[in-house]
């Protein structure tokens, strides 16, 4: 839809007229040159429709300026975008035990940092709308992704993780401390952290239920995932079957201390053991955050008050080059009427020949 932002701008269109009756007639402030003949080259290089063109092109431009100072404008399609008010931010473990190949994924082994890329990237990509962003932990955390809504750099960035990356250690209050601080430098209605571990704290310099009120006193509600079987068969000798034993690959995992810290946060503590486990949190955590559903509409809006600026000065350089032509024109005239001379010699009877 074409309009105009600033339509009361036409009503200068007869400024110039009222200029011409209002202002006073300038006086000359000296005798002008008389030239002799100023007289017949005045009346020569111009005419009544000359006159005419000039006032019809000056008109013109003086609207084309006007139109341009009125802002004229071009909107859009309306364009509707799923808004929403929260800030989510995933902590991913990446110690060295994410490393145990206690997960059975597609009916084979896997490690568990395999399984929660997996599962954990399906649920970044089904957050549209939602701000997200990637914290990775270890010895130390590290902000991998900011708040961003482009959730596919997430997903790639999660799958690019690798372990080790961030030391051998777990460091969960310097994970949640991180994700708080990152949270509250945005405002937002809703903040969430998903915090996932296999272990227990074993490194940083935060701990993790100081970290837990410092989430509560910026209205972070966090959940906490812990994974890992609970039951795994280690191969004996050479990899065979003698010798081997069945162990608890989860028997580091402090559960008690992230219950306590979904408690204090108002969040929630999960248990995964399998990756359909961990897929079915994910969708439980869809189902507690839901993503928001109202959408803001909005038209695109493109100014062109380009053009008739642009038409305005093509007329200008044409309106200033037509005497130039004009002269041009002339003066050739004047050298094909001007009458030519050849060269004069003697004949043999004393004559002139031309």
């Amino acid at each position: 839809m074409f309009e105009f932002g600033l339509p009361w701008v036409f009503a200068l269109l007869p400024l110039p007229i009222l200029a011409r009756l209002l202002l006073p007639k300038s006086e000359p402030l000296s005798s002008a040159l008389k030239v002799p003949y100023y007289r017949t080259l005045s009346h020569k290089g111009s005419s009544a429709t000359g006159n005419t063109l000039n006032l019809v092109l000056l008109w013109v431009l003086w609207g084309l300026l006007v139109a341009a100072a009125a802002r004229p404008q071009w909107y859009g399609e309306p364009i509707s975008q799923n808004s929403s008010a929260r800030d989510l931010l995933i902590a991913v473990d990446i110690s060295g035990s994410m490393e145990t190949p206690d997960m059975i994924l597609n009916g084979n082994p896997a490690m568990r940092i395999t399984a929660v890329k997996n599962v954990v990237g399906d649920f970044v990509l089904r957050r549209k709308g939602d701000r997200l962003g990637l914290v990775l932990f270890g010895t130390r955390a590290y902000l991998q992704a900011p708040l961003t809504f482009d959730r596919e750099t997430v997903d790639t960035l999660l799958a690019e993780a690798q372990i080790g990356f961030a030391g051998q250690g777990t460091a969960i209050g310097d994970a949640i401390g991180l994700s708080v601080k990152r949270l509250t430098q945005r405002p937002a209605e809703q903040r969430v952290l998903i915090l996932l571990t296999d272990g227990a704290n074993t490194a940083g310099e935060v701990a993790p239920l100081k970290a837990a009120e410092l989430a509560k006193q910026a209205d972070v509600k966090v959940y906490t995932i812990g994974v890992g079987a609970e039951e795994m068969v280690q191969p004996g000798l050479l990899g065979s079957r003698f010798g081997a034993r069945r162990i608890n690959p989860s028997r580091d995992l402090d559960s008690k201390t992230l219950k306590a810290i979904a408690d204090e946060t108002g969040g929630l503590f999960f248990r995964a053991h399998n990756p359909q486990e961990l897929a079915g949190i994910y969708e439980e955590l869809d189902r507690l955050e839901p993503v928001e559903q109202e959408a803001e509409t909005y038209r695109p809006l493109k100014s062109l008050y380009v053009w008739p600026l642009a038409i305005a000065l093509f007329l200008s350089l044409l309106w200033a080059s037509i005497p130039l032509i004009g002269s041009l024109i002339a003066g050739q005239q004047r050298r094909q009427k001007r009458p030519q001379t050849g060269n004069v010699s003697l004949n043999n009877n004393g004559g002139q020949q031309v």
